[in-house]
């Protein structure tokens, strides 16, 4: 018998002159590689026209700003995801300071804590937290957060650094509702991955239910954690049609709207005016 084919996916679709952005997606992993303009060419042929380009060590943050220098429609950050960070240095903060020169930089991250996967001691990853934390607070650019079971933590670091004047996200949301507002409290935005769409998350479509649209983002996190339907293939920016698409059903209100809220949101927290669309 021969290989059964592929159900034919039907995506969501914006109306002329709506846009989404997808605020957190890594671009240079070896998942996308030589399709990448192809890649982010499908995108803008839907309207998802910018993408940010999220570094999680010292070499992906040198590659997104890369990407973004000769990519339309992409920006960077740079920072060293808490996987990352033993052994973090001045010599590498120093370093994330000079590559967010680029004015294509338009965040720190991302940065955080993670007591799941991490091999590396909290006692570390608080520390380079910290660091970055400040260096974002020195150059004026919001940040990009990690919080994977973490909440405790990560929450006391924050506050202990408040106030961040650019503000923040937290990156792919995993928290509760209180949590959510906890966040909201120090002038963070909400960021919703393609988890909103999996049958078990409950939990995030509550937040989403309850958290204002004014401070909510979408994201992909491609290539991992690809949106029903396309559950086991790579993720990509185009995808984020799906996550924006469960957010207006949840909310009860149109797609449009819901892509020029969370694009409006990503232009204003990033800075992101000078980031034209792809084409």
């Amino acid at each position: 018998m021969g290989k059964k084919k592929k159900k034919k996916v039907v995506f969501p679709t914006l109306s002329a002159g709506a846009n989404l952005i997808d605020t957190h997606c890594h671009l240079d992993m070896d998942d996308y590689g030589d399709e990448l303009p192809d890649i982010l060419d499908r995108a803008a042929s839907m309207e998802v026209g910018r993408v940010i380009s999220v570094a999680i060590d010292m070499a992906s943050s040198r590659a997104a700003v890369a990407i973004a220098g000769r990519e339309a429609g992409v920006a960077a950050t740079v920072g060293v995801h808490p996987h990352y960070v033993d052994g973090f240095s001045d010599r590498e903060l120093a370093e994330l300071a000079a590559l967010a020169e680029s004015p294509r930089v338009v965040a720190i991250g991302e940065i955080g804590m993670d007591m799941v996967k991490s091999r590396v001691a909290p006692e570390s990853q608080a520390r380079a937290f910290s660091l970055q934390l400040d260096l974002a607070r020195e150059l004026d650019l919001p940040v990009v957060i990690h919080d994977r079971e973490a909440h405790d933590r990560v929450f006391a670091i924050l506050e202990e650094s408040a106030p961040l004047g650019a503000g923040g996200v937290m990156h792919c949301f995993s928290g509760d509702e209180k949590l959510a507002h906890r966040a909201i409290e120090l002038g963070f935005y909400i960021s919703i991955p393609g988890v909103v769409t999996f049958p078990k998350a409950e939990v995030i479509r509550e937040v989403v239910g309850k958290v204002p649209l004014s401070r909510m983002l979408v994201e992909t996190d491609g290539p991992y954690l690809s949106p029903v339907p396309l559950r086991g293939r790579r993720n990509e920016p185009l995808h984020v049609l799906f996550t924006a698409a469960m957010i207006a059903e949840i909310k009860g209100i149109a797609l449009d709207e819901v892509a020029m809220a969370t694009t409006a949101n990503a232009v204003r927290l990033f800075r992101m005016e000078g980031i034209d669309e792809r084409g």
